[in-house]
């Protein structure tokens, strides 16, 4: 097989193209394309356990700690004990990190029209509906 068509090669080459693509629309917000995820995860539900985060975003425990470490110095996270379980830690978005968080979800919606546009609709629905099989 070619290594041009083998589909690692491939899933590859389009991921490192589309968190580029990512990486620079957030830019601007100050964040890296990850941080911009973490944010967006917590957009859609605030105090959350850093467990749950980490299994939403599927980011291991490590690395989740840097980005929150990073988030929280930034100002647009806070830690806090769990009051229903001391051995956990919720995470939830500042007054700044919902902002932020809002401009994040306006992008996202512009970012993915902007860089599916070269696909129809149904392509578009195929694509990712075979992503989500894939994962």
């Amino acid at each position: 097989m070619n290594i041009n068509d083998c589909i690692f090669f491939l899933l590859t080459k389009c991921s490192q193209t589309g968190v580029k693509f990512w990486a620079q629309k957030v830019s601007s917000l100050g964040v890296t394309a990850v941080q911009a995820m973490v944010l967006g995860f917590l957009s859609e539900e605030d105090m959350i356990t850093s467990r749950q985060l980490g299994e939403r975003t599927t980011i291991d425990s490590a690395t989740l700690t840097g980005i929150l470490d990073r988030l929280e110095n930034m100002g647009y996270t806070k830690r806090q004990s769990n009051p229903d379980d001391g051995r956990s830690i919720m995470i939830s978005l500042t007054a700044a990190g919902k902002k932020v968080a809002f401009d994040i979800r306006t992008l996202v919606d512009n970012a993915n029209q902007e860089f599916l546009q070269k696909l129809s609709k149904e392509e578009e629905a195929m694509l990712r509906g075979l992503l989500r099989r894939l994962k």
